[in-house]
């Protein structure tokens, strides 16, 4: 495996998204906390206060909150309740892989804040199809979950004429697509720049046939200028901390931590939703050299909270371990091990290369035999898929 540069002050390595080193060898996602810091806060509070007026009662409901369970999405509908007193309608994109603990979180939340909330499935055969045309182009199986937890609230938003949606983390925290500081607005420009990987409807249905794929489908932009949509992150307008906000939910609503594949047991809080996460999070690594793990130490390093040197330790233990979850997602999209092997390798971000034969073994989560099992991918649809995208 390549000896990979990683950040001289956080650990993030070099095959990280839009990163940058300055002389010093410290990145650009680093330099954006100094932005953070010096922030006007209060300043930004007072535009949300504003866009909250402006937008509240216009529809019959307040505002969309797009909602995983996750910490992020229950921390933003609690803050928005408690600090507005909004009327939201919390909507779901179901990606297919909720896990046990997260639903019941899901429905205590709910009960206990007092919302209207939709749960939506998506044809699960579209999403095996969906998922393995991702992977194989892009190296990336969660084309469906992105695009479609994107897509379909700001559908919804214009079904019901809701004028505002808002997001949790801004995607300043860990990438450099914007900066602290920068209106983020969740729009198309957004949408096409970090969600679709480039992968565009009618490429997909040139290799997949006509599936419906309107849950994936950005609406278009006149449809959302007619009643004004605005489509916001709340970490734009309040400091955003995961970690004191996952504490401020576990005691105000009860919400529930859990372990996580190849995730250290202090950050119970991360990515707990979806019984897939460890899995992509090997994907990731296996193409970039760095995990899941490796992007929690940079954020509690940039927040003083750990040295550098606990960050690769952690970094050591916990990351390049190949999970149990691997097997069922093997099953899901109807691939050997051979050829998820060699798919995987094409899209590795150079100087990485992996070595599958130095991972480790991934301990087994104690959830891990109530995961869904059944609708393995028939193997004769992936191998015409996979014939489809030129893979023998």
């Amino acid at each position: 495996m390549s000896e990979l540069k990683r950040c001289t002050k956080c650990v993030l390595t070099e095959t990280h998204e839009t990163i940058q080193f300055d002389q010093e060898g410290v990145c650009n996602i680093c330099k954006q906390q100094d932005i953070k810091k010096k922030m006007n806060w209060e300043a930004k509070k007072k535009e949300l206060d504003t866009l909250i007026q402006e937008t509240r009662g216009r529809a019959g409901y307040d505002c969309i909150v797009p909602f995983s369970g996750g910490k992020n999405s229950t921390w933003t509908l609690y803050y928005l309740i408690k600090e507005y007193d909004l009327k939201p309608l919390v909507i779901r994109f179901n990606h297919g892989f909720i896990r046990p603990i997260c639903a019941r979180d899901t429905i205590r939340t709910m009960r206990r804040l007092g919302v209207d909330f939709m749960d939506f499935h998506p044809d699960w055969h579209v999403v095996q199809k969906l998922m393995l045309l991702s992977f194989i182009e892009k190296g990336d199986f969660c084309w469906h979950c992105h695009t479609g937890v994107f897509s379909f609230p700001m559908q919804m938003a214009i079904k019901y004429k809701v004028p505002l949606v808002v997001w949790g983390e801004p995607s300043s925290e860990y990438s450099a697509y914007y900066t602290h500081g920068q209106s983020e607005e969740v729009d198309e420009k957004r949408f096409k720049a970090v969600v679709d990987l480039g992968l565009s409807i009618d490429h997909i249905k040139d290799k997949l046939g006509d599936i419906d794929l309107r849950p994936f489908t950005y609406p278009a932009i006149e449809e959302m200028r007619k009643i004004n949509l605005r489509s916001v992150c709340l970490g734009s307008y309040i400091p955003w901390d995961t970690k004191i906000q996952s504490e401020t939910i576990m005691k105000e609503l009860g919400w529930v931590g859990d372990t996580v594949e190849g995730v250290p047991p202090v950050y119970n809080y991360e990515k707990i939703e979806c019984y897939m996460q460890g899995m992509r999070d090997y994907l990731i690594y296996i193409k970039k050299g760095f995990g899941r793990t490796t992007h929690l130490a940079a954020i509690d390093i940039r927040n003083e909270r750990i040295t550098r040197e606990d960050g690769m330790k952690m970094i050591e233990e916990f990351e390049n371990k190949r999970p149990q979850s691997l097997k069922l997602f093997l099953g899901y999209l109807g691939v050997s091990f051979r050829e998820f092997r060699e798919i995987a390798s094409k899209h590795c971000v150079k100087p990485y290369r992996h070595d599958f034969m130095k991972e480790g073994r991934g301990d087994m989560t104690h959830d891990f035999y109530r995961w869904p099992k059944f609708r393995k991918m028939p193997r004769n649809e992936a191998v015409a898929i996979m014939e489809k995208c030129g893979v023998k």
